[in-house]
């Protein structure tokens, strides 16, 4: 049996730019004799394995597929906390306070969101988050993470007495 080839590859994750590491072990069909490779050869050789390989196994992407159409609506709409604003207070009128922060560090990958509306009254969490949900529905495809905490004015007032 012959060994395990093993390198490593890095790429960078969409959005923040954060480096990645990707090990990936693979057992050549006809490897040249390995004392006689150089470095450069290696690599080659590995690159050229991984390009024109007939294994589903190692032609299966290592990620999650991104779904096209969010991948459209992220590079041609700028989502921004004011932009989630602006589309929640246009689709749920009644709200009467929305506070949506960045948590990604200005990447627009990750929010948190706190939604106050009368029309949460008598819903569950579940039925409020749907609500809200739907109302974002192609943002919250493009974006990496989405936290709403949705409340009504009476749970909200609460939460402000316990506050200060």
């Amino acid at each position: 049996m012959q060994p395990f080839l093993r390198t490593r590859l890095f790429t960078r994750a969409a959005g923040c730019g954060k480096k990645t590491s990707l090990s990936l072990s693979l057992k050549p069909a006809n490897p040249p004799s390995s004392h006689n490779l150089s470095r450069l050869s290696l690599t080659s050789y590995l690159s050229t394995r991984l390009l024109t390989t007939s294994n589903s196994r190692l032609a299966t992407p290592m990620a999650a597929q991104t779904d096209p159409t969010a991948a459209d609506f992220a590079s041609s709409h700028q989502i921004t906390p004011e932009s989630l604003e602006s589309k929640l207070r246009n689709t749920l009128p009644s709200t009467t306070h929305i506070s949506i922060q960045d948590m990604s560090g200005g990447c627009g990958q990750a929010f948190n969101a706190i939604i106050v509306s009368p029309e949460f009254d008598k819903k569950s969490l579940l039925a409020r988050h749907r609500l809200v949900n739907n109302a974002l529905k192609d943002e919250i495809k493009a974006i990496h993470a989405w936290t709403p905490k949705c409340l009504t004015p009476e749970q909200w007032e609460k939460e402000q007495q316990r506050g200060l």
